[in-house]
């Protein structure tokens, strides 16, 4: 059986751990050639790569702050010289400084904004160029090209504390949204996956001890957390021609957070 995104090739931006990492794995066990992306830590993509190696899959580490212009343009041009093109962004490089609103300084501010969005701007402009000048090619993808952005649950729920980062993801899902309007008509699929609470390292404060796990699963119907493998199905899935006829929606996977938890009881 032909795997379903044989031949194509995917940056996965900040896959050195995480859900990048988990994605970047599911990615490569369907197919695809991966460019493990990061910005400071070498020997966890190292150890993605040589994950994805063992698996029979074919990937490639590169170093660059999204947040950066000329490192991303470093970043495409390096993966169009080793792999000739690119078939699927999976924009999720971010991060996070959390303070009280009052106390946020503006580097605090600038930082996550430039990583969470500006960084997402950037890497989807330089994949939908290179989208356009390849067009579609039937024998790989009904699409010219896929961009999934890594947004948030914090998209839609406000989050005290962390102004900085649901005011990215917020604005990520207006770019994801506006780029997926502009270029449908050229066959150029966007959407986002919205995660809940992932078992990762940026939020290892929620999910390190029983007594922070358990307040942590008050807020999820499912009752456990997610795993970075959650996320790398979902990724999968709209990477794929299966998802063809989706454009432009938030695929949230957070085990129903969104149900609005507060209310199981009747309030």
């Amino acid at each position: 059986m032909k795997r379903k995104l044989e031949g194509q090739v995917a940056i996965v931006t900040g896959a050195s751990s995480g859900i990048g990492a988990g994605v970047a794995k599911a990615l490569a066990a369907e197919g695809a050639a991966v460019v493990v992306n990061y910005s400071s830590s070498p020997d966890k993509a190292e150890k993605v790569l040589q994950e994805i190696k063992a698996a029979g899959g074919s990937a490639i580490t590169v170093k660059a702050d999204v947040s950066s212009e000329p490192e991303v343009l470093a970043m495409f041009a390096e993966t169009l010289k080793t792999y000739g093109t690119v078939d699927i962004l999976i924009n999720n490089a971010g991060l996070q400084k959390d303070n009280k609103f009052h106390e946020m300084s503006l580097d605090e501010w600038n930082r996550v904004i430039g990583i969470n969005l500006t960084g997402q701007f950037l890497c989807a402009r330089e994949a939908i160029k290179e989208f356009l000048r390849r067009g579609v090619v039937p024998e790989k993808s009904k699409a010219a090209g896929k961009i999934i952005c890594m947004s948030s649950v914090h998209e839609v729920i406000p989050w005290a504390g962390h102004a900085n980062y649901a005011a990215s993801k917020g604005g990520v899902m207006m770019l994801m949204k506006s780029i997926a309007q502009e270029y449908a008509p050229l066959k150029i699929r966007v959407n986002s996956i919205g995660p809940g609470a992932i078992r990762t390292p940026i939020n290892h404060a929620a999910w390190q001890t029983p007594e922070s796990y358990n307040q942590l699963l008050k807020l999820i119907p499912s009752k456990r957390i997610g795993e970075a493998e959650d996320i790398g199905g979902a990724a999968v899935w709209l990477a794929s021609d299966d998802s063809d006829y989706v454009n432009g929606i938030t695929l949230f996977v957070d085990g129903g957070m969104l149900l609005y938890p507060g209310f199981e009881d009747n309030g």
